[in-house]
């Protein structure tokens, strides 16, 4: 009887199993409604809302405060915001920076503040010395000067390295024209606002806005709420309530028609490109969801359209994307990627091709089935985080939604249809509409960029400039121009009698927090022996060596030939003076005419040397040489020439390369003329 009770069993297990379609991918399941986690929230008095998660997975615990502060214009103090965290946090009328530091790192806790949050994270069993600090900080900041005068600083020399980077100024531009430069989306900081700014704006930033009415405490961790509202009540309960005066904000006018705004960057060899518009997405929207799988089949990530397009089957750029945030004042569409300038044109074309070609076509539904897959797993994966719970209760508050918003978001996913894509690309997808931002070398690109729009030059700080490409020559012979700078520098008979010159500089390369110091070292040698070593601490030093013709390289005890084109800047730099007699050297000389150089009037002559050509910029009002465009071996700024033995020398260098993360500014310390330099150097 067993033995046919099993018998009966297989059967019917291979009649079940001969039902199954495996040529079919199963049908998914309905989505349900997640079970995001718990949270509670109650109000103080004083108005401060606070949101609590209990997770005791780990003994640790975060109090994170934010305030709603809405958007803030900070006009000819722009920068301010960007510096009063650091200022607050630096100190209290009863601790020192230095006696925070030494309590803080004790506990192994973090505690910081910015312009609209605090945040302090600890082992939980050190909470209550924890909250101690951050309300001390929060409650009775000092706001040292001397912190203030290092942070102001600290900005000025990161605005001097990201000044001439072109994906900064790309973003510079992209506010301004969008927004314009007076508000709060569109303003900059530069180095004449971050001047204006004054340690009573940071008093009077906290004054305005460090208020509990328009606060959020948001507690995660290893607490339970009984606890949590002991605590706040004891820590934040005597916080005074008081009034906020938020600033109004008034929507962007449309974009009428597409036009191009141009950067113009000589030295660029590629072009950064964004399409970009401003847009009504506020968070709720009930198109919001759709658009963020428009979004992510357009130009979300590695598989999307654009990336797709101008990376795998053009091979344009290393990465094309697009992006369109949320924001309950004003969102941006974004389009980017950086080309090669000889494709800017054609990347301009398939961008408009993708933009139109998503708004007049459905997409496939594999593609929507893919996008849906990822804005899944994202979600998933941001459920893993304590924090994340606790973030959408704040959201929720804030932007006033359902209670159910993101209990439901997987449902609102999967609701979605290729229709839907559709509707919101031919509503939110503007090529027709939208400001093409170009940040390159507009003797080179922008010609070819007529057919796309009305051309705007502006400069790195978004100001309207002449048109670069529009070059006035006169009846100007180069040699004259030579002539004058030889004139200017000491004169033919000085420079002749000069066998040798060496000098020693020094700069500072910023990586992030760090910095290293380096020290340059060049001799030469008449009439073409040519060393420059670059000594960068422990890291150990470079040399570029360049002898009559043949030219290597040494570095980490690596002797490397340089051979072909890559010689020609050493040669270049290797003849010393070589200004005296360039014709000589048989090289191609051509005046483009007057540029500007930091804001003066300079003619240009290109030099071609074996075929490569490097742009020299000479000032009109002194003949000195101001400036020397080497493409991609860098662009060489001179300054503050001074008298050597009778002959000027720049005593300060600035270095831009694409090598380099930021401007590098050699002073010089030590310049010798006709001194002895040994043979041996430069083999």
């Amino acid at each position: 009887m067993k033995n046919l009770l099993t018998i009966m069993l297989a059967l019917l297990t291979i009649g079940l199993t001969a039902q199954v379609d495996r040529t079919k991918l199963p049908e998914p399941a309905a989505e349900k409604e997640i079970k995001i986690g718990d949270y509670d929230q109650f109000k103080l008095k004083n108005g401060l809302t606070v949101i609590v998660v209990e997770n005791n997975k780990l003994p640790r615990l975060t109090w994170n405060l934010s305030f709603d502060v809405g958007i803030i214009t900070e006009g000819d103090k722009a920068g301010y915001a960007g510096i009063f965290g650091q200022v607050m946090s630096a100190g209290t009328t009863s601790r020192t920076k230095e006696v925070l530091n030494e309590e803080i790192d004790f506990m192994g806790a973090n505690i910081s503040a910015g312009a609209s949050s605090m945040f302090a994270s600890s082992l939980s069993k050190y909470k209550t010395e924890v909250l101690d600090i951050m309300t001390d900080m929060l409650y009775n900041p000092s706001f040292p000067q001397d912190e203030f005068d290092r942070a102001i600083e600290q900005t000025l020399t990161g605005l001097k390295q990201s000044k001439d980077d072109p994906s900064t100024i790309a973003g510079n531009v992209r506010g301004v024209v969008n927004y314009g430069k007076t508000t709060a989306f569109g303003e900059l900081t530069t180095e004449e606002t971050v001047g204006n700014i004054t340690l009573d704006d940071l008093k009077n930033h906290y004054d305005k806005f460090f208020k509990p009415n328009i606060a959020y405490l948001v507690v995660v961790g290893d607490i339970t709420k009984k606890e949590a509202q002991k605590l706040t009540k004891e820590y934040f309960g005597k916080w005074k309530s008081g009034e906020v005066q938020k600033e109004g904000f008034d929507a962007p006018a449309s974009i009428e028609k597409t036009a191009i705004a141009f950067v113009d960057r000589p030295s660029s060899v590629q072009s950064v490109i964004n399409i970009t518009y401003p847009v009504d997405n506020k968070p709720g929207n009930d198109d919001i969801t759709k658009i963020s799988l428009m979004n992510n089949i357009l130009g979300g990530g590695g598989s999307a359209r654009l990336f797709m397009n101008l990376r795998e089957d053009k091979g344009y750029t290393y990465g094309a994307y697009s992006s369109l945030g949320s924001s309950r004042y004003s969102a941006t569409f974004n389009a980017s990627a950086s080309v090669r300038n000889e494709v800017t044109d054609s990347s301009l074309v398939q961008f408009m091709y993708e933009m139109e070609r998503i708004k007049n076509e459905p997409v496939s539904q594999d593609e929507l089935d893919l996008a849906k897959s990822s804005l899944k797993g994202s979600f998933a994966r941001s459920l893993e985080s304590a924090g994340t719970i606790a973030s959408f209760a704040r959201n929720t508050l804030i932007n006033d939604l359902p209670k159910d918003y993101y209990a439901n978001y997987l449902k609102r996913i999967e609701a979605v249809t290729i229709e839907d894509i559709q509707e919101v690309a031919q509503k939110y997808i503007r090529p027709e509409n939208a400001n093409i931002v170009i940040v390159g070398k507009a003797e080179d690109v922008a010609p070819t960029l007529k057919p796309f729009g009305e051309i705007t030059y502006y400069d790195a700080e978004g100001n309207i400039v002449d048109d670069p490409t529009k070059v006035v020559i006169g009846d100007v012979d180069v040699a004259d121009i030579l002539a004058a700078y030889v004139e200017a520098i000491g004169g033919r008979e000085k420079l002749d009698a000069v066998k040798t010159l060496q000098y020693t500089s020094k700069a500072t390369l910023s990586m992030g927090p760090q910095s290293i110091e380096l020290t340059r070292k060049v001799y030469q040698k008449e009439p073409d022996k040519f060393l420059d070593e670059t000594i960068a601490g422990m890291m150990g030093s470079t040399k570029q060596i360049y002898n009559a013709g043949s030219g290597k390289m040494i570095a980490r005890g690596q002797e490397i030939p340089v051979e072909g084109p890559m010689v020609t800047p050493l040669k270049y730099m290797g003849v010393m003076f070589g200004e005296r007699f360039y014709a000589d050297l048989g090289y191609e000389l051509s005046y483009k005419g007057i540029s500007k150089v930091d804001g003066n009037d300079a003619h240009r002559v290109d030099v071609t040397i074996d075929g490569t050509t490097f742009m020299e910029y000479y000032d009109v009002a002194s003949g000195l040489k101001v400036r020397a465009d080497l493409g991609q071996s860098g662009v060489y700024t001179f300054a503050d020439y001074t008298d050597v033995d009778g002959v000027m020398i720049p005593f300060k260098l600035t270095v831009k390369s694409p090598q380099l993360p930021s401007a590098l500014e050699f002073v010089v310390s030590e310049a010798k003329i006709n001194e002895d330099i040994d043979d041996a150097m430069f083999e």
